[in-house]
């Protein structure tokens, strides 16, 4: 019996066994349905698993449902932190849909937030191969792809120069006996390439990031090198002999050098590769085969200074203002930007910000001569380790031109061999941005003839600092009140004349004062900065509250009427006034903004604030103080909300909001994620009359011409790479550019309506948006008088941009 009964279940043909299996099949879908009703989507997805697993030709009939369960159960398995049980959901939906892209997709945005952007790139990719018009996925796939490569790998692959001078003094190199290479931070293999193609018997490559580690393998086997260079997936720092390579090499080629030359690690790699991966240096005046020895390309650097004027960092890196829309700033509140240099900072970040100086709108003033900080020999290893314990240096420039003084900016020459060199300088036509230093602290930035620029310069942290900027006056040596050094930095120095500057702060400062240092984000700065924004969020402000009003005492008469029947007229409009319920205004925009104090300064408002840092709080408590707010004036949001995701709710549960202010616009100028979905929930949460900020935007776009934006954002063909296919590889992590100039491409940029009369224009001057742009593919050639069709679809916050003829 158990022998016939085994064999009815492996029947093949239609029997008891296909029988059983359809009802299962459909006793598991009902139960999906019916958990589905009951929002119990685990158990729904589990069923559905079941479903398709018995009967896969079931697939197309319920592949919406199952992908809605999906996304459902994953969210909750998100709440619950349960990741991976959500990687292991999404794995099994993938290998019953292979082909899904929707599915792609979705898995691609958990894996980005939850910090895992190569592999949800490479899903963002999938998604787009196997849907091109999947407009969610292409603009999932631009974001992630500026993380991943950035603008100034398709920069430098179209510089010629560049190309050219790294070929030169790699082949010469390789020419005189170099012949095991070692590319170190390889990006796309460019250098390992030119290696290979001169001749190099063994060419070894290493590259961290892992979607540019992919892309260089497709690179190399589309230039038919794929078996003669050695790619590896990791850090330099990892690389031991003989388990990653087999010996010691006779050159190693690399250009992991940023702005501010010292700031992608150059030192500690060399200084590794010389201890564990490079051959012995050739001595001077010691003859023989290069082979036999090692060396580093580039050979050494020399980096440059200049001290200049320009409103334009100023503008994103001081707050230049004392008042803001009639809210004073105090002076205990000390605002400094992110690139700011203190020797006191537990964490390591970039000293400086990057600008290509020559294109800066408004331009820039030399306020010195250029003058030489440091050099750097990356062929000698000791003076690589001297390099972060060296004490720092002290220099004193000469000022030559009357000015403010904004910055410090720093180029270098970079000299491959002692006969190839480039330069960064602004002055060039490089791929290279410079290292700009804002000046910050200084009690008076006016700067004069004979006047001098004194800083400190060291390399700490794997960073080229400039630091204790201050001024030293020529009518006396012990002037230096301009200075912007820390006190105990100063007490320390042993400057005598900076002793009696600090001694003079200290007896004129308040004994008590609370000080706050709050560090912004550059485009906090210059929003601070943008007074027609603040002074227009004011008048719209007090418009809306201003017809609020008269309903307001109404509404609380009714209810109080009924307990002060016998009281006066006067009294009870007192008594009324005094119980009145405030307006409620939630500013719900990213970072730091001073909006709920000026709504605080309306009326009888309650402002919420929804900024998260705590820096940034005391900062805003202290601005409240200044401005005679009583403390508790001013709620921080976040505090009343258990789930950030969650943040769009009613102040209490019985009341609505009067104003919300919501950031529509990315610094970037792109549209902000998901804000469709929060304007919706908005118009649900005020209260009648109540108004949400900006109420409407219009979007603008210009056709321009410029060869700039489109080195931007695409490799030019084979020429500029000297014959080697890169460009069809890197291309496809074309990203938007969010920088205006001229390119065969569609910049775009928004007025934004806070209501009929009042308009806030990104592009203006002193705007702290910048301007995005989509770059065409393919440029389109038009005569005056020709008329060209643009496509613009809007869809979950993504702006799509086609133009045809």
């Amino acid at each position: 019996m158990s022998n016939s009964r085994s064999r009815s279940r492996r029947d093949p043909g239609g029997g008891a066994g296909a029988a059983g299996r359809d009802e299962l099949v459909s006793r598991s879908l009902q139960s999906a349905e019916h958990c589905l009703g009951a929002q119990d989507f685990g158990t729904a997805y589990a069923h559905y698993l079941l479903v398709l697993s018995l009967a896969p030709e079931l697939k197309d009939e319920v592949k919406e449902t199952f992908q809605y369960t999906l996304f459902r159960w994953a969210e909750e398995l998100d709440a619950l932190n349960r990741i991976q049980d959500l990687l292991g959901c999404y794995e099994q939906a993938l290998e019953l849909f292979p082909d899904d892209e929707v599915i792609c997709n979705s898995m691609g945005e958990h894996l980005f937030r939850m910090g895992f952007r190569d592999e949800a790139a490479g899903y963002f990719h999938k998604a787009v191969k196997l849907n091109p018009d999947f407009s969610d996925a292409k603009e999932n796939f631009y974001r992630v792809a500026n993380w991943l490569v950035e603008r100034w790998h398709f920069i430098m692959l179209n510089d010629t120069k560049r190309n050219m001078i790294y070929n030169a003094a790699i082949q010469k190199a390789v020419r005189l006996g170099s012949k095991s290479v070692l590319d170190i931070g390889a990006g796309t293999g460019i250098l390992s390439m030119f290696a290979k193609k001169a001749g190099a018997h063994s060419v070894y490559a290493c590259e961290l990031s892992k979607t540019m580690y992919e892309l260089a393998c497709d690179v190399m086997a589309a230039n038919k090198m794929e078996a003669g260079i050695k790619l590896l997936h990791m850090k330099s720092l990892d690389i031991e002999i003989p388990k990653h390579i087999p010996e010691r090499v006779s050159l190693v080629v690399t250009e992991t050098v940023d702005a501010g030359l010292f700031g992608e690690g150059i030192v500690e790699s060399l200084i590794h590769a010389w201890e564990h991966l490079l051959l012995q240096p050739k001595t001077k005046g010691e003859s023989g085969n290069c082979e036999k020895y090692g060396k580093v390309i580039p050979a050494s650097a020399v980096v440059f200074g200049m001290a200049v004027e320009c409103a334009e960092i100023r503008r994103h890196h001081r707050v230049g203002i004392k008042d803001i829309a009639g809210i004073h700033l105090p002076t205990n509140v000390k605002f400094q930007s992110l690139a700011y240099s203190s020797v006191d900072t537990e964490e390591t970040t970039e000293p400086y910000t990057t600008e290509k100086m020559n294109q800066v709108p408004g331009g820039y003033l030399a306020l010195t001569e250029c003058f030489e900080i440091m050099t750097v020999d990356f062929n000698n290893l000791q003076e690589l380790k001297s390099l972060a314990s060296k004490r720092p240096d002290k220099i004193g420039i000469p000022v030559i031109k009357e000015g403010t003084l904004d910055a410090i900016m720093v180029w270098f020459v970079l000299q491959l061999d002692d006969e190839h060199s480039l330069s960064t300088s602004p002055s060039e036509e490089t791929c290279w941005e410079q290292a700009v230093y804002p000046i910050q602290d200084l009690a008076d930035y006016g700067i004069k003839p004979g006047d001098h620029v004194m800083m400190e310069v060291s390399c700490q942290d794997c960073y080229l600092r400039i630091q204790s900027i201050s001024v030293l006056g020529l009518e006396c040596e012990m002037d230096v009140a301009k200075s912007f050094t820390q006190n105990k930095d100063l007490l320390s120095s042993g400057n005598e004349a900076e002793l009696c500057n600090a001694l003079a702060n200290l007896q004129t400062s308040k004994p008590d004062a609370v000080e706050q240092t709050c560090v912004l984000e550059s485009t906090e700065i210059a929003l601070l900065n943008n007074i027609p924004y603040h002074e227009g969020f004011k008048m719209a402000m007090r418009k809306v509250l201003s017809s609020l009003t008269p309903e307001k005492p109404c509404q609380t008469m009714d209810t109080h009427c009924q307990n002060n029947e016998m009281s006066s007229g006067t009294g009870q409009s007192n008594t009324v006034q005094s119980i009145l319920e405030p307006f409620y205004v939630l500013d719900v925009s990213e970072g730091f903004s001073i909006l709920p104090i000026i709504a605080g300064t309306l009326g009888q408002v309650k402002p919420y604030s929804s900024v998260e840092k705590d820096q940034h709080r005391i900062a805003l408590d202290l601005i409240s103080e200044a401005n005679h707010f009583p403390k508790e004036t001013l709620e921080f949001w976040l505090t009343h909300v258990e789930d950030e995701s969650a943040m769009l709710q009613r102040p209490k549960s019985d009341k609505l909001w009067s104003i919300i202010i919501l950031d529509v616009i990315e610094p970037s100028g792109l549209i902000q994620q998901e804000i469709m979905e929060k304007a919706a929930i908005s118009r649900c949460l005020l209260q009648s009359g109540g108004k949400i900020f900006p109420q409407y935007v219009l979007m603008f776009g210009l056709l321009v011409e410029s060869q700039t934006l489109l080195e931007e954002n695409a490799v030019q063909g084979t020429e500029r790479t000297l014959g080697l296919n890169i460009a069809p590889f890197i291309n496809q992590f074309q990203v938007h550019i969010c920088k205006s100039g001229r390119v065969t491409a569609v910049p775009f940029w928004y007025h934004m309506y806070l209501d009929e009369e009042i308009c806030l224009d990104t592009s203006s001057q002193a705007s702290h948006w910048k301007q995005a742009a989509v770059v065409l593919d393919n440029p389109i050639q038009v005569e005056m008088g020709e008329e060209l069709v643009l496509s613009v679809q809007h869809h979950k916050s993504n702006v799509s941009i086609t133009v045809k003829q």
